[in-house]
């Protein structure tokens, strides 16, 4: 192993191996236990734990004292003989747990003042705050210093893939220059051209693409990307990806790939995934589910009742569907007998927070009747939705994209409420035939829906001006258990193509060429079909870990405000390196009083 004989001559786990031999071994003291004159000290390195026994006669004396007066997280290097522990005393919940270490020579090499919070007892409560202050403390703890070696353990299985199949890995600019068509741009002044500011990627999508045409066919690299944009448990300013592209491919091609990826990294955590993942059309998705991010661990699918709601004869429904709108609902299996009208309207409020005029439910009862306050409406909804005895029924009556939307959310959470989501299941499914574009009314144009870089399906192509609603895009989605943790496409590779896209989303050729003539221009110069995909690696590697923050599986994350308790990052320059970049601080007015 790597480091000096000064310190160690092995690791703590290794020295199970190590019977009956003299060894030096050094770490961090995670406990110390006093018991009839001896002391034991639990000696943690990376590789795990190491008990030590100090004796307090002859030769050991002098170590025995010292080990007496260790404290928590105090370094030292110890030598000694490894035993064989007593049938007694083996413990089988640690891996060295069948040997102890009898130390007769201490070295502290470092003393620890008391610590802000426990390392050895990970169910002390500390705030995240405090733990991101203190970051190196929290990266001592298992849990945490776990998900660091997994995710070092599936970079590595990801880079074996690619490895194997031809792939490059090629570093892209970090510096690069604005193009704020997504989220906003993190700027970085030019001390030299002062007034002109570089951007940090969002991704190294171009680069990627210009690497295409100067004929790498293969490329991979896992890269920091960074978006100016609020927070959530699993966004960050920062954020690594694992970013793929490839000349002469098919979406087939992409998806094969990646799935041969996954099931690598999967296996990394003792995690197994299908052979082959099954596709769904965005439209599918969205009529099904409510949304292009599925969740395939349970069903619960919407289900429209439209028709039969057009002559109910209750004034809500019809007033909907009049208004051009939907009535779709979902069932909620053995639900049903835990809503009173309390809870009705409790959901029907929670229904208007996310966006619904209201929401209708209905219990299905033991002879099949169904208890609501407007049961008298609805008729055979029961046998429609396929409902048994102690189903729920919750509908929404509104125009199809709120009503599909809020269904898909309420879905969710009553999966999450009643226990619907299995545990210890992976159910990935590829999203695809996207809409190339979408309509955005506050600025009154179109937008793509996943970048402009897209290619439409070349049958598209003809009806690319006149019915841009209608055209597909050769765009796919990698979904895992409700989240989206990768996307991809195939590129337009025709100039010509690539000036028609600009022109829809509302770029005029003059715009175009400012923001993207480097890309024009390689274009026109052989450009190879080509397509890939980006993976959210941090997500991925929340999903393994068993997290729920992707904060908790990077190293030295920002909070939920985007501050860096460990440095105190962002924060105030002085006014010289202000003066040589040409910028000045404007302070923000003080609020009117009032």
């Amino acid at each position: 192993m790597i480091g000096s004989a000064r310190f160690r001559t092995h690791a703590c786990a290794d020295v199970v191996d190590a019977r009956d031999e003299r060894v030096r071994v050094s770490g961090w003291v995670h406990r110390r236990r006093d018991h009839g004159g001896g002391v034991f000290i639990d000696l943690r390195d990376r590789s795990g734990l190491l008990q030590l026994v100090f004796h307090p006669d002859g030769e050991f004396a002098d170590a025995h004292a010292a080990a007496g007066s260790l404290s928590p997280e105090d370094v030292i290097c110890v030598e000694g003989q490894v035993v064989e522990r007593s049938a007694a005393t083996v413990n089988p919940a640690l891996a060295t747990g069948t040997v102890e270490l009898r130390a007769d020579r201490l070295e502290v090499l470092a003393e620890a003042d008391p610590l802000p919070f426990s390392v050895e007892d990970e169910s002390q409560e500390a705030s995240e705050e405090l733990r991101l202050t203190h970051r190196y403390l929290d990266i001592r703890r298992a849990k945490r210093l776990g998900a660091l070696e997994l995710r070092a353990r599936v970079v590595r299985a990801m880079r074996r893939v690619l490895d194997d199949e031809g792939f490059l890995d090629v570093e892209t600019p970090v510096l690069t220059r604005s193009s704020p068509e997504g989220a906003r741009d993190f700027l970085v002044p030019s001390r030299m051209q002062q007034g002109s500011f570089y951007a940090l990627p969002q991704s190294p999508q171009l680069f990627k693409q210009i690497l295409m045409v100067g004929g790498i066919e293969r490329y991979y690299q896992v890269v920091r990307c960074f978006r100016d944009e609020d927070l959530r448990a699993d966004r960050q300013p920062e954020f690594t990806q694992l970013d793929i592209e490839a000349s002469f491919v098919e979406p087939a091609d992409i998806q094969d790939l990646v799935e041969a990826i996954l099931r690598a990294s999967f296996a990394e955590a003792g995690q197994t995934l299908p052979e082959r993942f099954p596709a769904i059309t965005y439209a599918d998705a969205m009529r099904r589910f409510g949304t292009d991010r599925p969740d395939l661990r349970f069903g619960m699918e919407i289900q429209d009742w439209t028709t039969q709601a057009s002559s109910s004869g209750f004034g809500v429904f019809e007033g909907a569907i009049g208004a051009g709108g939907v009535v779709r609902g979902l069932v909620v299996p053995q639900a049903g007998a835990a809503v009173s009208r309390k809870v009705g309207d409790e959901l029907m409020a929670e229904a208007r927070e996310l966006g619904a005029k209201g929401l209708v439910w209905a219990a299905v009862e033991a002879d099949g009747s169904l208890r609501s306050p407007v049961a008298k409406f609805l008729g055979s909804l029961a046998a429609d939705f396929s409902a048994e005895p102690g189903d729920l029924i919750a509908m929404v009556a509104d125009a199809e994209p709120v009503a599909q939307s809020v269904l898909g959310t309420l879905r969710t959470r009553f999966a999450e409420r009643n226990g619907l989501i299995p545990e210890g299941v992976w159910a990935p499914v590829w999203v695809v035939d996207f809409p190339l574009v979408e309509w955005n009314d506050d600025e009154g144009r179109w937008e793509a829906l996943h970048h402009p870089f897209t290619s439409p399906r070349s049958e598209d192509l003809a009806r690319l001006e006149d019915d841009p609603a209608g055209v597909l895009s050769l765009a796919y989605d990698i979904v895992l258990n409700g989240l989206e943790i990768g996307g991809g496409s195939i590129r337009i590779h025709d100039r010509d193509v690539q000036r028609r896209v600009f022109s829809l989303i509302g770029l005029s050729d003059e715009e175009a060429e400012g923001k993207f003539g480097f890309l024009l221009e390689a274009l026109k110069l052989g450009a190879p079909p080509h397509g890939g995909i980006a993976l959210g690696l941090d997500r991925l590697v929340m999903l393994l870990a068993g997290e729920r923050s992707i904060r908790d599986v990077i190293a030295f994350p920002k909070t939920a405000t985007g501050a860096d308790p460990l440095s105190g990052a962002p924060s105030p320059v002085d006014d010289a390196q202000l003066r040589d970049l040409g910028i000045a601080v404007r302070t923000p007015p003080a609020p009117a009083n009032g």
